[in-house]
């Protein structure tokens, strides 16, 4: 087949064109090709749909440079970025040709191999003879590598997408994008993500949206060993290769392998490729093709650009949910429904997480059952487990629930590192989205007997870390934190038993709240999360636990310090019904939740809830630790300034002055505390007039 050549010029060099047409006159007359420039077009034919005809359909396109065709319209032009396109998919070859000495730099084939080569004739107008020699032999040369490997244009494309299109895909337009762009300059691209999160889909739409783009497009199953050499047997007889009839199944990857070599413009789609190493041996070396694999690693550079698959947004989610469900066409827009379909499909896009396999169930069960949304996110609120386990009839893409799905990666975790299996049972009762990793590192003593010294271990740490990121199962942020996705707790939590369940709910309890002080207060802050949900988990399980006492008394006395009332006053509650049940109401430790509750109180202005449990806690420390103790002081202190704020002068007054003397006798003059009683006791005389008295009680 005779290759067409394209030649582009300014009219200024017309003899220089004609010089290169004679010497490519031997090309012809071997037909080994065909030239064509502008000035075969007949006498009343339009000029420009045929040159943009040619320049589409040539394999070999000339530019004869000079400052002339620098200077032209033509070579800033749509269609010499088009040409240089074709170039860089490997479906024709763009050669510029320098005529004359001009300043070509910046020009848009300026980053192309320039013609002729020899230092001699660096021009065509210089060194003729040389020079067109050397540019006969840059086209020979050119020939002889679209030969090799550009598919010849009249050949079938190849074509082996197992899938049929999926009508109700939905959204997706920036990955979808942006995996085009990665590909056409990096070659090779991992789609990561979390099982159920639309890998799979994704890889399918890309295939079908840009299959002009290619000449060549193959799907590989990559999720075996034994469904990677299957799937490159049926490539090899696609290709009709000679091996295709071996029977060492290595000899047809080989060659399967060889031909990705050397073609060109080929996609090669590796899906569900989690084993990145078993795939590496698959993978053509020196291929002039695009690869494209979906995986649920993360740690993918090595092998490919990693582009992450992440969860639908409300607006994605609901819209797609709305479309699968049938409420509305499939390419209808999200106003097509009615507005409270609009509002029940954001909150059950919000309520999945906006997962698309698990939005895909929920319009599955609703068309193929005909109940409406607000019905159905009623039963999943109580019955999500096992909605969570089946899927819809007539799959044939993911036949695969969400809790199938993921119950598979839970046990391919548990035999490749039991510490990470156990990492996850943790993170199922913690706050999925900011989850400290000093809960796992300072908590390692309370982890059990797999998890402790791992967690003790930066180095074992990670090592269980990776293995669920190998899975996508939780994500790792860089401020060392992990999370963790909603509806991956709850398919974990559904497969242990109560007891199991309680066992991990009591070890996300054991974990310190940091020090409460001012310098830590962000810090503080950002375990609140986590709190609230180890205060849900207490209630459930009706934890009665010192170490549940003490988590929700610190985080209670922080959040009360920084006026986050309505936040505290149920931790600080419940911290103190667990001491009375553990330790009895004559313990310490209850004077001190009495007394916790009760400043709370007595920051909010509730004086008379405040009272009778300061009262409580003085009881309280009197019996046990004595009338002298500094805790009892602490409690006097505490129940004068009530009175204090109520203007109640003679009850405050007595109380202060017998904080004063315990904490002058039992902690000295100069300490904080003895310093404290001094103020509230000058404060109090200022308050009354007695000025007085106030120096002598420490002003």
């Amino acid at each position: 087949m005779a290759y067409e050549v394209f030649i582009s010029y300014s009219h200024k060099d017309q003899k220089l064109r004609e010089e290169l047409d004679t010497h490519l006159a031997n090309l012809k007359r071997q037909n080994i090709i065909t030239a064509w420039y502008d000035g075969n077009i007949k006498p009343g034919e339009e000029l420009q749909p045929q040159i943009i005809e040619h320049l589409n359909t040539a394999q070999i396109i000339l530019l004869l440079v000079s400052a002339n065709f620098i200077a032209s319209d033509f070579c800033y032009s749509t269609e010499m970025k088009q040409a240089i396109a074709r170039h860089d998919a490997n479906k024709a070859r763009v050669i510029p040709i320098l005529l004359r000495p001009t300043d070509w730099k910046g020009a848009p084939f300026a980053k192309l191999k320039m013609l002729p080569t020899d230092a001699k004739a660096i021009t065509l107008w210089f060194a003729h003879d040389e020079g067109f020699v050397d540019v006969i032999q840059g086209i020979r040369d050119a020939i002889e590598d679209l030969t090799i490997k550009i598919i010849p244009a009249n050949q079938e494309r190849l074509w082996n997408i197992p899938y049929e299109r999926n009508l109700l895909f939905t959204g997706r337009k920036v990955v979808l994008e942006r995996l085009y762009e990665v590909l056409r300059a990096d070659k090779k691209v991992a789609l990561s993500g979390l099982g159920g999160i639309g890998k799979t889909q994704t890889a399918i739409e890309y295939a079908y949206r840009y299959r002009d783009n290619y000449d060549t497009i193959l799907w590989v199953k990559a999720e075996s060993l034994e469904s990677i050499n299957s799937d490159f047997v049926t490539i090899a007889h696609l290709l009709n290769l000679p091996e295709k009839q071996e029977q060492e199944q290595h000899l047809i990857v080989e060659a399967v392998k060889r031909w990705f070599e050397n073609y060109t413009n080929w996609l090669l789609i590796l899906d569900n490729a989690d084993d990145l190493e078993m795939v590496r041996g698959f993978l053509p070396t020196d291929g002039q093709g695009y690869i494209l694999l979906t995986t649920r690693a993360q740690a993918t550079r090595r092998i490919a650009q990693r582009i992450e698959i992440e969860e639908m947004d409300v607006e994605e989610g609901a819209l797609f949910l709305l479309r699968r469900a049938a409420i509305i066409d499939s390419n209808a827009p999200l106003d097509a429904a009615s507005t409270a379909d609009q509002t029940t499909a954001r909150e059950i896009s919000q309520t999945m997480d906006g997962l698309p396999l698990a939005l895909d169930q929920a319009g599955a069960y609703i068309e193929e059952t005909q109940w409406s949304l607000p019905e159905y996110l009623r039963l999943f609120q109580i019955r999500k487990e096992e909605l969570l386990q089946r899927r819809g009839k007539l799959i044939t893409d993911h036949p695969e629930s969400v809790g199938t799905t993921w119950s598979l990666a839970f046990e391919k975790v548990q035999q490749a590192n039991p510490a990470a299996a156990d990492l996850l049972r943790l993170c199922a009762f913690l706050d999925p989205d900011i989850i400290q990793e000093e809960i796992i590192t300072k908590g390692a003593s309370e982890l059990g007997s797999i998890l402790q010294p791992v967690a003790a271990d930066p180095i074992k740490l990670n090592d269980a870390i990776g293995t669920l990121l190998t899975y996508s199962l939780v994500r790792r942020n860089p401020d060392h934190t992990l999370s963790i996705h909603r509806l991956v707790q709850i398919v974990l939590k559904h497969s242990m038993n109560k007891s199991v369940q309680r066992r991990w709910a009591e070890r996300a309890v054991y974990q310190a709240f940091p020090e409460v002080d001012y310098e830590n207060w962000f810090q503080c802050q950002e375990y609140i999360p986590q709190v609230l949900i180890c205060n849900a988990l207490i209630e459930q399980w009706d934890m009665v636990l010192p170490e549940a006492s003490q988590l929700l008394d610190e985080s209670g006395y922080y959040l009360r310090e920084s006026a986050q009332y309505e936040q505290a006053e149920p931790l600080l509650q419940r911290a103190l019904a667990i001491r009375e049940r553990v330790l009895g109401a004559e313990d310490p430790l209850t004077a001190d939740g009495l007394n916790n509750l009760a400043t709370l109180n007595q920051d909010q202005g509730k004086y008379e809830e405040a009272e009778p449990l300061y009262r409580r806690a003085l009881a309280i420390r009197e019996r046990v630790l004595g009338a002298d103790h500094p805790d009892t002081a602490t409690s006097l202190n505490n129940l004068g300034l009530l009175y204090d704020n109520q203007g109640k002068y003679e009850e405050a007054e007595p109380l202060y002055q017998r904080a004063l003397a315990i904490r002058e006798r039992a902690l000295g003059p100069n300490h904080p505390d003895t310093a404290n009683s001094l103020h509230c006791l000058a404060f109090l005389y200022t308050d009354q007039g007695k000025y007085d008295e106030a120096p002598s009680a420490g002003y």
